[in-house]
């Protein structure tokens, strides 16, 4: 049996030129629908996962920690002025690969407003760092008040209502303050090694958004000048932040040690995924056992095409023993059904992977629609039980407190080609043992059964 001849007889099994009802086919057709329909999940769960990661990294490496993070000892004479400390940093740059540097000043604080007290972290940074650093640039959004007040501050006033901030939206929420307003900060100071609290009082210049909650509900920037005046530095951690050109590249780790052969007598360096490094193998978990478990479901719909192909064998036996009477071969007819198993994967992926695309790109109209509706109903289900409807909350499908507020989309190519490579070699391998059976079959058995 030659090579055209098995793919005549493949195409004769998937499509049959006698117009007959055939529940082998039915199943068939039903096996590539399931396959279609589990490759729009994979599809959209990778390409959000993707988008949510890379959105979560870019936030925690760009507003956090940079490229490169340094730890300097609060000892060191350079950091006992602003421009001292800004003096020092500069050396950096000195280091092939360094682009820029930040100063930092990190103190852990109690933030107090209108309404409650929650902790905080202040980030005592240059004043310009908004407009002069890119993360900072692009990845906060303004959402109240403007820069010019912050960054036009004089440090050496003592006026509360000059003394400006710029906090994150979820913390400006849960405080209740705007920008305008005035919020007060407790930090810790030592007094003959007795500890008691140290109260600031700061005027909101602007609130900012970086589109990721857990970091909203953290942050109060005020300038260095300002940190070196009014507030507690009996616990403060001087840190650097590093910029290079690129985050992933592996000159990062080259860069890391010239910094530390250099500069490593009085800090320690360390690359953004060792500063983040549980952060980051939580989102790398969570991916894989999300696809783990897609893939588990379009194996389950592949297992349809081998009782397929089982039924295809028990109607058309007939044919198969008239072929094998005419010299077809068991490897023959074991190909013609290995082909219709892999063409059967092969169509469900090509009804699958554009649909699973075209749900992807829109992935934030999709989960809105859906909120709507299920807030439609939720809402008419309380209202029938009474409840008013000012004490009714909306369900968010995805609450921004644990997720970015809007869904990126990262449409991965390669893992997308993986897929479809997947899909077609495990329709292949549920396709081999009924396949096999079919070649086995013996004509005079058949041809006496008949």
């Amino acid at each position: 049996m030659t090579f055209k001849s098995s793919l005549m007889f493949a195409k004769s099994l998937i499509f049959p030129r006698a117009e007959k009802k055939s529940s082998a086919r039915r199943s068939l057709w039903g096996a590539l629908i399931c396959i279609g329909l589990s490759i729009v999940p994979l599809v959209v769960v990778l390409s959000v996962s993707n988008g949510m990661i890379q959105g979560m990294t870019d936030r925690i490496i760009g507003l956090s920690s940079n490229n490169i993070q340094a730890y300097v000892s609060p000892k060191l004479k350079d950091t006992q002025t602003p421009d001292s400390y800004r003096a020092y940093a500069q050396q950096f740059l000195d280091v092939d690969g360094v682009l820029e540097v930040y100063p930092e000043i990190g103190v852990t604080a109690l933030a107090a407003g209108k309404k409650m007290r929650t902790g905080a972290q202040i980030r005592a940074v240059d004043k310009d760092i908004f407009s002069k650093n890119k993360a900072f640039r692009e990845l906060f959004t303004l959402i109240e008040g403007n820069y010019d007040d912050y960054e036009n501050q004089d440090a050496e006033e003592t006026s509360s209502s000059l003394r400006m901030a710029v906090i994150g939206q979820k913390m400006a929420e849960m405080l209740d303050i705007h920008a305008g307003d005035t919020f007060r900060v407790i930090t810790i100071k030592t007094n003959n090694g007795k500890q008691s609290p140290k109260l600031t009082s700061f005027t909101v210049a602007a609130i900012v958004s970086s589109g990721y909650q857990e970091l909203d509900a953290l942050w109060i920037f005020v300038p260095l000048e300002t940190v070196y005046q009014f507030v507690s530095l009996d616990n403060a951690s001087y840190t650097i932040m590093i910029n290079t050109p690129d985050a992933y590249s592996a000159d990062l780790v080259r860069i890391q040690r010239e910094l530390k052969a250099q500069f490593g007598k009085y800090m320690n360096f360390y690359r953004w995924d060792q500063v983040h490094e549980a952060e980051f193998e939580n989102f790398s978990s969570t991916k894989v056992m999300l696809v783990f478990i897609m893939l588990l479901i379009v194996l389950v719909a592949s297992i349809n095409i081998s009782s397929a192909i089982v039924m295809l064998v028990m109607e058309r036996r007939k044919e198969i023993a008239i072929l094998k009477s005419i010299g077809a071969t068991p490897s023959g007819i074991t190909f013609s059904f290995i082909i219709t198993g892999m063409t059967c994967g092969l169509g469900g992926l090509i009804i699958g992977l554009p649909f699973g695309l075209l749900a992807a790109v829109n992935a934030n109209q999709i989960v809105t629609g859906i909120e709507k509706i299920i807030n439609f109903f939720a809402r008419v289900g309380y209202l029938l039980k009474g409840v008013p409807a000012d004490e009714i909350n909306a369900i968010k499908l995805m609450d921004p407190a644990y997720y970015l507020q809007t869904i990126p989309v990262n449409l991965p190519l390669s893992q997308l080609l993986l897929i479809s490579v997947a899909t077609v070699l495990l329709a292949l391998l549920v396709s081999i043992i009924p396949s096999v059976k079919a070649g086995k079959e013996k004509p005079l058995d058949i041809i006496r059964k008949a």
